[in-house]
């Protein structure tokens, strides 16, 4: 059974979810999602309630798609709601970044200027060296963020490179003089 499958997940005022076949809609104050759910997991829309039942008991790949759905229904009833934002901050002596139009321009030290193309739907805000990545859709925040992380990630000597806000690098020592 599946803890986080069973649970109801609550729609708030003003949003709108509708299912269509297997494509599941949900219509919000910031923009719309919609995602296709295949399989054998049934979605019940009852008012503002949205529950989730499985097709046969006891077997474990529909236990884990029984999860997985529901969460990916919370998240998407979140992100039309009140959206998802990760911050990167990037640490290091000469680099720099700032967003011109659809365009991250990031100075990570190498010979040549790094340019990112912003995907449509997020916005990114880029002070000093804090870069902040907010949207509708939580996947696709993660995944441009982990992206643009992954160009210079930390190090562990100095802590040079993009790091989330909330990750602890941990130091090394480096070099004793002998």
């Amino acid at each position: 059974m599946s803890r986080i499958g069973k649970q109801t997940i609550i729609v708030p005022t003003g949003t709108e979810v509708s299912l269509a076949g297997t494509s599941f809609t949900v219509k919000g104050p910031k923009g719309t999602l919609t995602r296709d759910f295949p399989g054998d997991i049934a979605i019940n829309i009852n008012g503002n309630e949205v529950t989730f039942t499985p097709a046969r008991e006891g077997d474990r790949t529909l236990n884990a798609l029984w999860g997985t759905y529901a969460s990916h229904v919370k998240n998407m009833v979140t992100g039309v709601n009140e959206g998802f934002s990760k911050k990167l901050i990037l640490e290091g002596v000469g680099f720099k970044s700032d967003v011109a139009g659809t365009v991250l321009n990031l100075a990570l030290g190498f010979s040549h200027p790094v340019k990112v193309e912003i995907p449509t739907g997020l916005t990114v805000n880029a002070e000093k060296n804090n870069i902040t990545v907010t949207g509708i859709d939580k996947e696709l925040v993660g995944a441009f963020t982990a992206s643009v992380r992954s160009m210079k990630k930390p190090e562990p000597y100095k802590g040079k490179g993009f790091r989330y806000s909330d990750e602890v690098i941990r130091r090394k020592q480096g070099k004793k003089a002998a």
